[in-house]
């Protein structure tokens, strides 16, 4: 791995000991007040591909630690959805209500630049579409801009249909039927979760939700939420399905024993505080779609401007989520492992063989 760093004096990073990533850069600039990292996972499929967060870290070293998990997460969706992408990400510290200007966004494009296409940025929280447009006037390695600029939009729409169609998969494979009737815990009501909300209640799904802003839980009501829950009881909501759709981290094995639901499908990134509680899902009789499987759907969407974007042939290639997901749920049922093994099992083998093939000179 190569780090690096264009600061304002130069500061390394710490903490990258052992780091499996490729390029992990450091970016201050004391003028506008940015303060970033973007961090390239792998590009071994193609170049890599993620949002820039922005968000109010505590400080630099759990930004680190999110954007390096983060990354890594979006080489195991490209790689799960056969997209000729790799995988990155980017965080911005700061609260974006409070330093996110123009001048912040143009340091932070001019950063993704210098990295000629090996990075290719993209919409997440704390950041739109409007800045994805302002971004692009500094480098063209950036995605989800306005469809009038030829690029795909707001990716959260996408993203929702994909976790609502890994949720029928795995809804079928479990219940033998679909969503029609069964009870789902939203916790997040953000843009995916507010279209989550709306997709499940279009199939007469009797949803719960969640969410710390009381104006984004009161505006879910408007979406077809039957009622809401305070967050601090939303865990141990009786319910069919848990969909966590706000930050990760979220299920860890002390949580576990409070849950009471037989179904978790997400939109939240790495939702498993780590790897082992899949195992304690597993044995609590929990089935877990993991999370870089059913929201692959903003990826998918926004890969497609790659050949110039077709909204209907991204919505196909979305929709393939499902089967996806029915395919890793077999697997992991017939050779006795969880679902997170199985997704991982299908990334490394695909990761694999894109080694085995010629780079081009």
């Amino acid at each position: 791995m190569r780090s690096a760093a264009t600061t304002e004096p130069f500061e390394p990073l710490e903490g990258l000991s052992g780091s499996e990533h490729e390029d992990v850069v450091a970016v201050r600039r004391s003028q506008s007040g940015l303060r970033a990292i973007i961090a390239v996972h792998s590009t071994r499929l193609g170049p890599s591909l993620g949002g820039a967060r922005f968000f109010p870290y505590v400080d630099e070293a759990s930004a680190l630690d999110d954007v390096l998990r983060l990354s890594k997460a979006m080489t195991q969706k490209a790689a799960l959805a056969g997209l000729p992408q790799g995988g990155g990400k980017a965080v911005i510290i700061g609260d974006p209500r409070l330093v996110k200007t123009p001048a912040v966004l143009r340091d932070f494009a001019a950063a993704v630049d210098r990295l000629q296409g090996r990075y290719i940025t993209a919409e997440d929280v704390g950041t739109t579409q409007a800045d994805m447009d302002l971004i692009r006037e500094t480098t063209p390695f950036v995605a989800g801009t306005a469809t009038s600029n030829g690029g795909s939009g707001d990716p959260s729409s996408a993203t929702a249909i994909g976790v609502v169609a890994a949720m029928e998969a795995a809804a079928a494979r479990l219940w033998r039927d679909g969503l029609e009737g069964r009870t789902v815990c939203v916790l997040g009501a953000g843009k995916v979760g507010r279209e989550i909300i709306r997709l499940l209640a279009q199939r007469r799904v009797v949803v719960i939700a969640s969410d710390v802003d009381p104006a984004q839980a009161a505006a879910v009501l408007r979406n077809g939420a039957a009622r809401l829950v305070d967050p601090t009881d939303a865990l141990r909501v009786t319910a069919d399905i848990l969909c966590p759709c706000a930050l990760g981290g979220l299920l860890t094995e002390g949580v576990v024993p409070e849950l009471s639901c037989a179904l978790i499908v997400g939109a939240a990134n790495n939702q498993l505080a780590h790897a082992q509680v899949a195992d304690t899902l597993a044995a609590a009789g929990i089935l877990y779609v993991p999370d870089f499987l059913a929201n692959a759907g903003g990826i998918i969407n926004i890969a497609e401007e790659s050949r110039g974007y077709d909204h209907a042939r991204a919505l196909q290639a979305v929709g393939a989520i499902g089967g996806t997901t029915n395919a890793v749920l077999e697997r992991a049922a017939s050779c006795g492992i969880t679902p997170l093994a199985a997704a991982e099992e299908v990334v490394a083998r695909r990761l694999a063989d894109a080694d085995d093939q010629p780079r081009p000179v």
